[in-house]
């Protein structure tokens, strides 16, 4: 049973947004690569836990503090006898470990991913314990990439790797004990310590009147978007969607790159450019936000 959906990173999001709407550097590129090539690996393996035909919770993207330490939990499984914690990787291409270490095959050290899940593994320990839970806790790192490869890895790291998954998957669903009033108290307790953002985001500078202006085809990215009616045509794709729906994503987004600014009708009317007029942009807003007056300017929230 899932019990605590992925959502994309906040990270990961306004990352997408500026790359959309300004140059970013080429370090700021590669980093959201990485970031997406993370995101797809995780939703992969979520694909094949919530599969799973044995009692459980599952309990994706959990981030949590102990000891004034915050760790990060890709994915938990509570079930009957055991809690499961996996740290999911989607690299590709050959690598070697040696000395606790993973390196890719020029010799250029990669973060490795033992020692990330045994400090994953340790605080999580030491929070449950906190909270007056007693159980078995398996860590396991997982490579869910099909071109990965690791050479010389010790048979007792705690590594599944790509050929090994659909095997581990069947043994787990072969999990006979049933779960009880306290594994979900467990499960909901973890869910209330979960963390929202990090505190850690590695983002350019930026400033409003940097960014590009225009609603972006939620399909494919495309600035290339014309209202018709009451819909929004992209003209590149031919996604359609409506006008509201496209301003109300735009205000998201906008709220998302500019949280300490005020939703006004002037700005989101600037924002998204493409609607013809003010009016239509305040009957949007006034629909699906609460309006407030300060000073001389309503805005909206």
């Amino acid at each position: 049973m899932l019990f605590k959906e992925r959502k994309t990173s906040l990270e990961c999001a306004l990352l997408k947004s500026l790359n959309n709407r300004m140059k970013l550097h080429e370090k700021d590129i590669q980093y959201l690569r990485n970031l997406e090539k993370g995101d797809e690996g995780e939703r992969y393996f979520d694909s094949l836990t919530a599969a799973l035909t044995c009692d459980c919770f599952v309990l994706n993207d959990l981030r949590l503090s102990c000891n004034n330490a915050t760790f990060q939990i890709d994915a938990l499984m509570i079930t009957g006898e055991t809690i499961y914690l996996f740290e999911v990787k989607n690299y590709e291409g050959d690598f070697y470990y040696e000395r606790d270490r993973i390196f890719t095959k020029n010799k250029s050290e990669i973060n490795n991913a033992l020692l990330q899940v045994k400090r994953c593994e340790s605080l999580f320990r030491q929070l449950i314990l906190s909270l007056g839970f007693n159980m078995p806790v398996s860590a396991s790192v997982v490579f869910v990439n099909p071109e990965f490869t690791l050479y010389q890895a010790p048979l007792s790291a705690p590594f599944i790797f790509p050929n090994q998954l659909k095997r581990y998957i069947k043994d787990l669903n072969a999990i006979s004990a049933k779960l009880s009033g306290k594994h979900r108290r467990l499960a909901e307790k973890l869910s209330s310590l979960h963390i929202e953002e990090s505190p850690f985001l590695h983002l350019p500078k930026y400033e409003y009147d940097q960014l590009r202006k225009g609603i972006v085809c939620d399909a494919c990215g495309s600035f290339s978007c014309a209202v018709k009616g009451h819909a929004m045509i992209c003209e590149d794709c031919g996604h359609a969607e409506s006008v509201e729906a496209a301003v109300l994503r735009s205000v998201r987004e906008f709220r998302m790159l500019f949280p300490e600014r005020k939703i006004t009708t002037n700005d989101i009317f600037d924002w998204c450019r493409i609607v013809e007029s003010k009016k239509r942009v305040s009957r949007i807003l006034a629909k699906n936000f609460n309006k407030f007056r300060g000073g001389r300017w309503s805005y909206y929230e």
